[in-house]
């Protein structure tokens, strides 16, 4: 077992029966995914689930989890999910993929969410590795790229996987790939996109994550938000 499967283990022994659970997107949300399935199947835990992509609804589909519509659901009581940087305040940046508005929707409805990463992903701050996802309403992107760029952002539109034409995200969205200044925290950051018009969501999930398990050489290392 490596530890992506040990930590998405770990998460899965934590839902409880008669739980709806935010199911998130990507490798190691794969792995809980199937967890979950094996705790259903072989303990009887009673759970109903809700996706934050097609790929992962259909994923959980075919392992036997019932999967209910995203207009079906008012809460959520643990979403797990990844993330591609956990800072040290438990700040993430997601959306490398591209599923932003239903990651942070399930985020923000959850009483739990409860983030899956290994110790690569562990930064100093937001941004650090990967530009910030920015998904923006097609026919505004150049004036938001200018406010961006205002501020001191810089990058561009995000191609798609074959580089002829843009990357769209599953709510119709272009995406802008953005860097920022150190000096611009993350804090400040997610203040500054929320109000700009014309930005659908962004990459920067500041203080959703209640709980971060990480995998460290075959150990589970668990993280609690301090607002939590």
């Amino acid at each position: 077992m490596n530890d992506k499967e040990r930590i998405a283990q770990h998460a899965a022994n934590q839902v409880a029966d008669g739980m709806l659970v935010g199911l998130g997107t990507g490798s190691t949300a794969n792995c809980f995914i199937e967890e979950l399935a094996q705790r259903s199947r072989e303990q009887g835990l009673k759970v109903t689930t809700v996706s934050s992509s097609i790929v992962s609804a259909i994923k959980a589909q075919q392992l036997g989890l019932p999967v209910l519509g995203f207009d079906q659901v008012s809460h959520i009581d643990l979403y797990v999910d990844g993330a591609d940087e956990v800072s040290p305040e438990l700040t993430l940046l997601k959306g490398q993929g591209a599923d932003l508005v239903r990651e942070k929707l399930l985020a923000t409805a959850s009483k739990q969410f409860l983030v899956l990463v290994e110790s690569n992903k562990l930064v100093e701050r937001i941004g650090q590795h990967f530009a910030i996802p920015i998904e923006v309403m097609p026919f505004a992107w150049q004036l938001v790229k200018k406010q961006l760029e205002a501020i001191g952002g810089q990058g561009d539109l995000r191609q798609n996987a074959n580089k002829n034409g843009y990357a769209i995200s599953s709510h119709g969205s272009l995406i802008l790939d953005m860097r920022f200044a150190e000096h611009l925290d993350a804090e400040a950051l997610n203040d500054i996109l929320n109000s700009i018009p014309g930005i659908v969501e962004h990459g920067i999930f500041y203080a959703l994550a209640t709980t971060v398990l990480i995998g460290v050489n075959g150990q589970v290392q668990e993280r609690q938000a301090a607002n939590h």
